[in-house]
This record gives C-alpha cells, structure tokens and sequence, in this order.
C-alpha cells in the first residue's frame, strides 16, 4: 500500500501517545543500537531519541514518502526503505521497536521469534498494535464494501488486509519460552474528534487505504460519502459536536 506521511500525521499527537507509553515502559536503562520497524514519518524514532539520546538509531518502513518525512525529521538517525517481511539484519539490537505497524504483518508465530533473536541479552522488544477491527469504524469499512455499489468488484479482497490479531495469552505462549520477562497490556484510547469527518480522516492515514487504493476518484467519493454518513450515525456527536473515538489497542515488552 502507498502510505502518505502527510495524511498521517493530521493527528499526531494522538497517534504518537501509545508509543510514548510504550517507550516509557521499556526497563532497558541505556542502549546502543535501536531498531524502529515501520518506522512511519519519524514520531516514533523521535520518541525513541528522547529516551536514549546516545544511541544509533535506525528506521525502516516500506514508505518512500514516511522514509523520507522521517529523513527530515529525524536527521541524526538511519533510515531506509524496506518491507519488514523482507529485513535481513540480524544485529543484535538493544531496543526493537514496532509501533502500529506488525497488524500489517502475517505470521506472528515466526516473525516475533525471530525479533527475539535479533535482540542483545537483556534487549527488549517493544510492539504496540490496533486491536480494533471489530470496532464499528473497521466494521462500517467492510459492510461499505460489501454493499451494492461501483466499488464492489474491486474490494472483495480490502477487508482481508488485516486480520483480528490473536490473544494476548497466545503471545505470552509464544514468546515466554524465548525471553527472561513478558509484559502484555491492552489499553483503549478515547480520541475526541470533531465529528464524523474527523473520524473518516483519520482512517484514511491508515485503516481505510486498503479499502481507497483500488478506487478510481469517482469511486473513492461515492465510498466515503456512504461510508461518512455510517459513522456519523455509528458514532453520534455531542452538545459541542466532538465526537469519541475508542481505539483500543495491544502492547508487549518482551526482555530476551
């Protein structure tokens, strides 16, 4: 999928909390390397420098253009684009961060292994996920789909692009064998936005490309027209006429 650092970042200081209470987290007191998988445009490689200002940080992210807003950002660290399915290096790493972006990711039950192994001894694994596909907003993006209209033909495939992610007991079986301490929460975020349009654009940056890319222009209108007019109805606004967004999302630390 093409990503737009511009399109995301219209709520960044929403989007970058959870990795700000993620970092904080972390018991890793000091570390040399740091890797940041999906980097995106740079807020989480920031948030990473706030915390560990000698490190050498490196970022990838599949993104040329969050590559390159990360690049401008964030000038004193490495980037590159790569596709983390894709990534070789095998470090090892002190910090391995992957903020909102291994729910894009297949195959967990090998993937997080193997960042496990990638890790110094005592290096953690940091990753923060949304958990939110049965939230109405994901289950109006499916049924806007599914529904009778000119985009149809080409979404059969949209709503498969991500998948409800396993338990949090899974990924305790999963990792506690490879790591001296696991830590696993889920926390739900209540966004206050201004009404139904917000809440559409902040999907655009993120759940709803899957669902835009394959849409001609025409197309993509009809779809966010009906879509908008189901979220305003599934997420009614208040007296002032902001609107909460729930956005529940997971979080581990595994320390190897």
């Amino acid at each position: 999928m093409n990503w737009s650092a511009k399109q995301y970042v219209a709520f960044e200081g929403e989007r970058t909390r959870p990795v700000r209470d993620l970092v904080a987290a972390l018991p890793v007191v000091s570390a040399a390397t740091i890797m940041d998988l999906g980097c995106g445009p740079g807020n989480s490689t920031e948030v990473l420098a706030a915390r560990y200002g000698d490190a050498k940080i490196f970022g990838i992210d599949s993104s040329d253009d969050m590559i390159t807003a990360a690049r401008k950002r964030m000038p004193g660290a490495q980037f590159a684009v790569r596709d983390i399915a894709e990534w070789q290096d095998r470090g090892p790493f002190d910090v391995i961060l992957a903020n909102a972006v291994l729910q894009w990711v297949p195959h967990h039950e090998s993937l997080l292994p193997d960042l496990v192994q990638r890790l110094t001894v005592g290096g953690a694994l940091a990753v923060q996920m949304p958990d939110n596909l049965e939230e109405p907003a994901h289950q109006l993006m499916r049924e806007t789909a599914a529904a009778a209209g000119p985009w149809a033909d080409k979404l059969n495939a949209a709503g498969g692009a991500r998948t409800n992610l396993p338990s949090a007991g899974w990924y305790h079986e999963l990792l506690r064998p490879l790591v001296t301490r696991i830590d696993l929460w889920r926390t739900t975020y209540y966004h206050v936005l201004s009404g139904a349009g917000a809440v559409v654009e902040w999907f655009k940056g993120s759940g709803l490309r899957p669902f835009l890319e394959p849409l001609t222009a025409t197309e993509r209108e009809a779809y966010l027209k009906r879509y908008t007019e189901s979220i305003a109805r599934a997420y009614p606004a208040g007296a002032d006429g902001s609107v909460l967004l729930p956005f529940p999302r997971l979080f581990m630390i595994a320390v190897r």
